[in-house]
């Protein structure tokens, strides 16, 4: 089994900054990928960033400049940091991995809890 750990989240005024962390544990041989999505209120779940095992990122058009994953393979964590933070960034962030817990087991998904990030003055 694995768990993901996320922290950071918080209230900020528009323009402040927060970053986010997700400690990934457990049964882990590889991790593929992790990334961070983010669900508003009456709103689908939404890709934000991702960053794979070769290191490339992606980012959602909406936070492209403003927005930044990064990784740390020793500690299977990932962070975001969120600069530049508007109302329309409100939102459950959820931190989400995609691990391999044996050699010949296939990729899963796993997902953290959330974390509440809210932009308000």
């Amino acid at each position: 089994q694995v768990q993901l750990v996320e922290s950071g989240g918080g209230l900020v005024q528009p323009g402040g900054s927060l970053r986010l962390s997700c400690a990934a544990s457990g049964s882990i041989f590889s991790i593929n990928a992790m990334g961070w999505y983010r669900q508003a209120p009456g709103k689908q779940r939404e890709l934000v960033a991702i960053i794979i095992s070769g290191g490339s990122t992606n980012y959602a058009d909406s936070v492209k400049g403003r927005f930044t994953i990064s990784r740390d393979f020793a500690k299977n964590t990932v962070y975001l940091q969120m600069n530049s933070l508007r109302p329309g960034d409100t939102a459950v962030y959820y931190c989400n991995s995609v691990v391999r817990t044996r050699s010949y087991s296939p990729q899963t998904n796993y997902w953290g809890q959330g974390t509440q990030v809210t932009v308000s003055s």
